[in-house]
């Protein structure tokens, strides 16, 4: 357990107190953090380790970054709940620090939206440079039966090859992308897929009712994300009480140049780290799935809404 002495000796400071209003908005690298907080590296980076010390915060390296989170929610929750009754949101430190991160959001995102305009017409190309994606289809397949999708929810569909592939199996099929160039591709290989929707929003707000969906997936998209975290709750929360979340992505690698050549904003997650947002967003782990071969590993998830009942985790 951790020692109160410990979270109240880390808190003990304005600097921390800056970092933890920062890390409840998203997971921020350390030289994001010193960027927003107008400081060197080296000097945020013993304020983190305090944090993490005391259980506050938690450190992930990524290839040559490290990426801070808060910590276990059983440490930071009464932490979180103080600090709300204190009312320290309205610190004038705290909304500049906030407008601040504004920036870090907007850097993340240009570059992202930059690379998506640039190679919209690649993508599905590029995919395949990645790993055989008749394997990762044909597992997906596999994951998600044979039985009717209900209404599917494509989450960043890109050029739609996700509707293209399970649309027809589903009572209704929505896409929703970001990029505009995305979308028109996707219209143009969708135009005989009759019940198909495309839509432009955020992945972070979905344009969908809570319990609006049967079925969502996430294929090769949250390795883009800048909040893996609220991108999974976000989706949970369409789902109605069974509905199932599939997520495709890759295995933790060190594959840099991926983050500097194709803007990944995550080099891979590990099933500790995925299963941990099923559990916060409410969904229970149905099967986990491996796929070796090519340059990176493939990873399939699979979470079905709390509500009914499910299977135990298979490692294949």
């Amino acid at each position: 357990m951790t020692e109160p002495l410990a979270i109240f000796r880390a808190l003990a400071d304005s600097t921390r107190l800056r970092i933890v209003a920062l890390l409840r908005a998203m997971e921020l690298s350390v030289g994001e953090l010193a960027q927003v907080l107008g400081q060197s590296q080296p000097r945020v980076s013993r304020h983190v380790k305090i944090l993490c010390d005391a259980g506050i915060a938690e450190r992930r390296k990524e290839g040559s970054w490290v990426f801070v989170a808060l910590g276990r929610q059983a440490v930071t929750a009464p932490v979180l709940a103080a600090l709300d009754a204190w009312e320290l949101a309205g610190d004038p430190w705290v909304v500049a620090d906030q407008a601040r991160l504004s920036a870090v959001r907007a850097d993340r995102a240009s570059a992202a939206e930059s690379w998506f305009e640039a190679n919209a017409g690649q993508w599905d190309a590029i995919r395949s440079l990645h790993v055989a994606e008749s394997e990762v289809e044909a597992a997906m397949g596999a994951a998600l039966g044979e039985g009717s999708l209900g209404t599917l929810v494509d989450i960043g569909t890109g050029t739609g090859r996700m509707l293209e592939l399970f649309g027809p199996r589903a009572a209704q099929a929505v896409g929703i992308d970001r990029s505009s160039e995305m979308l028109r591709l996707a219209r143009a290989k969708l135009a005989d897929l009759g019940h198909a929707e495309l839509r432009q929003a955020d992945l972070y707000a979905l344009p969908l009712q809570d319990g609006a969906a049967d079925t969502a997936i996430l294929h090769h998209v949250l390795h883009f994300a800048q909040q893996p975290a609220a991108a999974i709750g976000e989706a949970a929360r369409v789902l109605g009480p069974g509905g199932r979340l599939l997520i495709v992505d890759f295995a933790p690698h060190e594959r840099e140049e991926l983050r500097t050549r194709d803007a990944h904003a995550r080099l891979g997650f590990s099933d500790e780290q995925m299963l941990g947002w099923f559990d916060r967003a409410g969904l229970a782990p149905v099967q986990v799935q491996t796929l070796e071969g090519g340059a990176l590993t493939v990873k399939l998830w699979l979470g079905r809404k709390t509500g009914e009942s499910v299977e135990k985790v298979k490692a294949a």
